[in-house]
Parts: C-alpha cells; sequence; structure tokens
C-alpha cells in the first residue's frame, strides 16, 4: 500500500469516527407543550327541592346515578326508578336531589359528575359536607367510580348491585358505604359488591388508616334478589336516615 493510499485510509477512519461521536452526542428533539383546553360539559338532569328549601341555609345532596337502560335524552325515563320515581309519586326528601341522564352509549364519567356538583353547590343552597352518592347497576359502578375519583366531595355512598375496582378501596376508605345487592343477581354477580365491601375493611384494618368517624363499611344481601335489588332499597326509610347520619370532618 503506497502513502497516498494509507492517508486516505486514516482521512476516511477520522471521518467515520467523528460521524459516530456526533451520533452519540445528538439528542432527540423534545420540547414542554402545556394544552390548555376547556371541556364542555353537557348533562340533562331532574332536579328536586324540598318543599321548605327556603326555611333553611342549606340542604343535604343527594345524587342519583340511573343504570344503562334509562341512558339517553328523555328525562322522563330517569324517573322509572328510585328516588326520582318516588317524587314523582309525591313523596317528600330531606334533600336536594340530583338525577341526571346519561347520554346514549355512554357510562357515567367521574369528571363530569363533579362539574354537575360544582354546578349544584354553586346555584343552590347545597351543604358540601353532605353530599351523598347512590345508583342502581350501571349507576352502582358508577358510585364506586365518582367515589374514588374525588373522595373528597362525598359524604356517603350507597352503591346498589354494582361494583369497582378492590384497589380503589384505599382512596373510598374514609367514606361510609352502605351496599346492596341481590344474591340471584346474574346481570351483575353480588361478588361484585363483596369484593369491594373485602377490601374496604381491609384498608380499615391497617393501623395506618386512621379517620374519624369512619364506620365499618356494611352490606345487605336479599336472599331471594335478582338484579332488582333497587326496589326494596329506596323503598326503605332507614337508608335516607342512614345518609341523613353521615357527614364530612
Amino acid at each position: 500500500m503506497n502513502q497516498f493510499s494509507l492517508y486516505r485510509l486514516f482521512l476516511c477512519m477520522a471521518l467515520f469516527c467523528c460521524n459516530v461521536a456526533g451520533a452519540e452526542d445528538k439528542k432527540p428533539n423534545q420540547e414542554g407543550k402545556t394544552l390548555e383546553a376547556l371541556v364542555p360539559v353537557k348533562l340533562n338532569y331532574l332536579l328536586y327541592l324540598p318543599e321548605n328549601y327556603d326555611q333553611q341555609e342549606n340542604w343535604p345532596v343527594l345524587l342519583f346515578l340511573h343504570g344503562s337502560g334509562e341512558r339517553g335524552n328523555d328525562l322522563e325515563k330517569v324517573k322509572v326508578h328510585g328516588p326520582p320515581k318516588l317524587i314523582e309519586q309525591g313523596k317528600e326528601f330531606p334533600f336536594i336531589v340530583v338525577s341526571p341522564q346519561c347520554p346514549e352509549g355512554y357510562w357515567w364519567e367521574p369528571i363530569e359528575l363533579v362539574a354537575l356538583l360544582d354546578e349544584i353547590e354553586r346555584k343552590y343552597k347545597a351543604d358540601k359536607k353532605r353530599v351523598y352518592v347512590t345508583g342502581l347497576s350501571m349507576g352502582g359502578f358508577g358510585t364506586w367510580r365518582l367515589a374514588a375519583y374525588a373522595p373528597e366531595r362525598i359524604a356517603a355512598i350507597a352503591p346498589i348491585c354494582g361494583g369497582g375496582e378492590p384497589y380503589w378501596a384505599r382512596r373510598i376508605g374514609p367514606i361510609p358505604v352502605w351496599a346492596f345487592h341481590g344474591a340471584k343477581d346474574t346481570g351483575v354477580p353480588p361478588e361484585r359488591s363483596l369484593v369491594m365491601i373485602d377490601a374496604l375493611k381491609k384498608v380499615k384494618a391497617n393501623p395506618r388508616f386512621k379517620a374519624a368517624n369512619n364506620p365499618t363499611p356494611k352490606i345487605t344481601i336479599y336472599p331471594e334478589a335478582r338484579h332488582d335489588s333497587w326496589t326494596e332499597t329506596y323503598n326503605n326509610p332507614e337508608l335516607y336516615k342512614w345518609f341523613l347520619q353521615q357527614k364530612k370532618n
């Protein structure tokens, strides 16, 4: 190999090494960005105000979440079950009762329900320390989910024939819970509620978990009930008495 060939070889090696070093030093371009957007929320809902609404400074709030069969844009469907049905029949409640309607094809979204609670607390004489949530079937799932999403907003929940993720118990833990289910429910097996109650009990048994006014979660299983475990539950005055005993610290 002559001197000129050696020179060309060394030059190529030098250029290769420079390219490799440059490639190693070069990093992908990554910039920090911020999204600022207003996400619109549209929920139709029924609102019930107690007969003597003006005579008190504030009132507890009962948020009712219906099941999948009542989705749509017709509020009359929301009156088929639960507190809206009882109000339609003439029953009076010592609550501001809020019954939203989930649009067809969707599920209850906690961020939308929190926006609804914000509106109720802003426009009406709502007691922020006494906000109660209950729902049936899809609404039972929504009740568990909302409690895990915004536990600081809720004083007590009563999910009916619903369920959730056991790890949510760490967030739901301080909230008083009374769940209901039918033993012969094949639509949503009662194990879905039992698993959540067991998870809550384990959390509350942990010595590191401390909260004032923190009763043991309870569940009522109706031995002969199938999926409809809500009719008997909402007809029971003890449920509403229990709600009124709960208040956030």
